[in-house]
């Protein structure tokens, strides 16, 4: 093994070695373990304890952590812990295998890697080329490095691991670009573009209707978007009979079904609540439930008047999905907005504190929305059948995508744009 190998190997012993004895992180994981229980094996239960855990008001990872309480670390020590929180964890198809490595695709992000293992590669034997394998991996010093594979699946199990990419890009969509240079300014082009056309269309970056009209909506605007005349929208933005927030039953999505209620359109749902629809500049287009009874509660004189306001305040703060950008656009429109808040919350925050504390993910990296960034991925065009594979070539076509108007591959009838090319829900 090279010393620089051996050294990795030694800094990812000692950051477990920290999460067993630290004072302050050792309780947190113990109860974390107890948690995970049976449900995952130890090995990956460390991995995913230190390289997904954050920890205090100021959600510090794992190696941050590590280096700031650990006394006495190399230089080195220090810079490959920094490296280590930068890690990525995605789905690859294994192109080759090397003799200490693999050459992989990233499925998620479309760019390939060749990665060194950091453990003798009998460790893998089976993993072959055609395969997928769910693993992560970092780069030090302009190498990548493989940290650990969680799970293999077949070549025949193409479209499981595809739909497995695009469950992760729903749920972190920066995924499609981290580490992608040329994909995030694709993207930023794109959002610059349709920015332009949603000012255009709507004469506002936001408009909000009901959950009944909200997919349609977003097709009319789908078809100006690309071309089309524009259309009367007004008729489509309705006020719910009542600004209230409860929970909505297709959002709490199993990994089974997560697909298809991410996918499956805001009409569909049981219950009536309001959805606003906002691009902002930096980030594209949400779709975001609730988001005029969030207002409501700050236009209103008596804000307890809104059925459950606390719990209203909560989901938006907790959930991971809205972005600091949501939270200040929300404050900037309303003076009380921090008197109502730190009344809620019983605090006393400024909204940089509020922003730290809640939505701290967004301030230190730059998180496309789903729904735009989904646009722009190949995985997501391979889950719906817009890519036709052309058996026995080498070379798979990946840049012919289904028109808005033609029939939605996932066989509801409906047309593309009024299906699954909507909008996705939050």
């Amino acid at each position: 093994m090279s010393e620089e190998l051996q050294e990795i190997n030694d800094v990812v012993k000692d950051i477990a070695l920290f999460i067993q004895s630290d004072k302050y992180v050792k309780p947190d994981f113990e109860e974390y373990i107890k948690t995970v229980g049976g449900s995952m094996n130890i090995q990956a239960a460390y991995f995913n304890y230190i390289f997904e855990r954050n920890l205090g008001a100021d959600l510090k990872s794992i190696p941050q952590l590590y280096v700031e309480n650990v006394k006495k670390l190399s230089s080195s020590h220090k810079k490959i812990a920094e490296a280590l929180k930068k890690s990525v964890s995605s789905i690859f198809e294994v192109k080759k295998v090397l003799k200490s490595g693999f050459e992989l695709y990233n499925v998620i992000n479309e760019r390939h890697y060749s990665v060194t293992s950091l453990v003798k590669m009998t460790t893998f034997r089976g993993v072959g080329g055609g395969q997928y394998i769910i693993a992560r991996i970092f780069e030090y010093k302009k190498s990548y490095y493989l940290l650990e594979i969680s799970g293999v699946l077949s070549a025949s199990r193409k479209d499981d691991a595809l739909r497995f990419a695009v469950a992760k890009i729903i749920e972190n969509p920066e995924l499609v670009y981290d580490d992608n240079s040329e994909k995030l300014r694709e993207i930023e082009k794109d959002i610059k573009k349709v920015y332009n056309r949603f000012m255009e269309y709507f004469g506002t970056d936001e408009v909000v209707t009901t959950n009944d009209y909200a997919d349609e909506l977003i097709g009319m605007f789908n078809d100006y978007a690309e071309g089309g005349e524009k259309t009367n929208w007004q008729e489509m933005v309705k006020e719910p009979e009542e600004y209230k927030f409860f929970n909505v039953s297709e959002f709490q999505n199993s990994y089974d079904n997560f697909l298809e209620n991410s996918l499956g359109g805001f009409s569909s749902h049981s219950e009536q609540y309001d959805v606003g629809i906002i691009f902002d500049e930096e980030l594209g287009m949400y779709a975001i439930p609730f988001y005029g009874t969030f207002n409501k509660i700050f236009e209103i004189k008596d804000y307890s008047k809104v059925i459950n306001f606390d719990k209203c305040i909560e989901y938006f703060l907790n959930n991971d999905k809205f972005s600091a950008n949501l939270i200040k656009r929300v404050a900037s429109k309303h003076k009380n907005f921090m008197k109502v808040i730190n009344a809620v919350l019983k605090a006393d925050l400024t909204l940089d504190e509020l922003l730290q504390r809640y939505k701290n993910r967004y301030l230190e990296n730059k998180i496309i929305s789903s729904t735009t960034v989904l646009y722009r991925s190949k995985a997501f065009s391979n889950t719906l059948g817009i890519i036709e594979e052309e058996e026995n070539k080498s070379k798979i076509e990946v840049d012919r995508k289904i028109g808005r108007n033609d029939l939605c591959p996932c066989g509801s009838g409906k047309k593309y744009k009024k299906c699954c090319g909507a909008a996705v829900n939050v």
